[in-house]
């Protein structure tokens, strides 16, 4: 099972990824060990995540969530069905 996910970083900006381990990976990125991108804008909070079956529907999905704009991005956060 693969997990596309969101987090808000501290600056308000959002950082999208795919993982297996969604806790795994927010604590990483909260010890400056997960994407060059958080490192600086720690810490992060997770606010959605969406599981895949696949590693390529995950990836996917994480592509499409990178090109939207920020409004889109929250409208995602305040309700998952989007």
């Amino acid at each position: 099972m693969y997990f596309c996910y969101l987090l808000r970083c501290a600056d308000g900006s959002f950082y999208t990824g795919v993982t297996t381990d969604v806790g795994r990976r927010v604590d990483e990125h909260n010890v400056g060990k997960g994407a060059r991108y958080t490192t600086g804008r720690r810490p992060v909070q997770l606010v959605w995540q969406e599981a895949h079956p696949n590693r390529s529907s995950a990836q996917r999905r994480e592509t499409a969530i990178k090109r939207w704009r920020r409004d889109r991005k929250l409208a995602l956060v305040r309700d998952p069905t989007v």
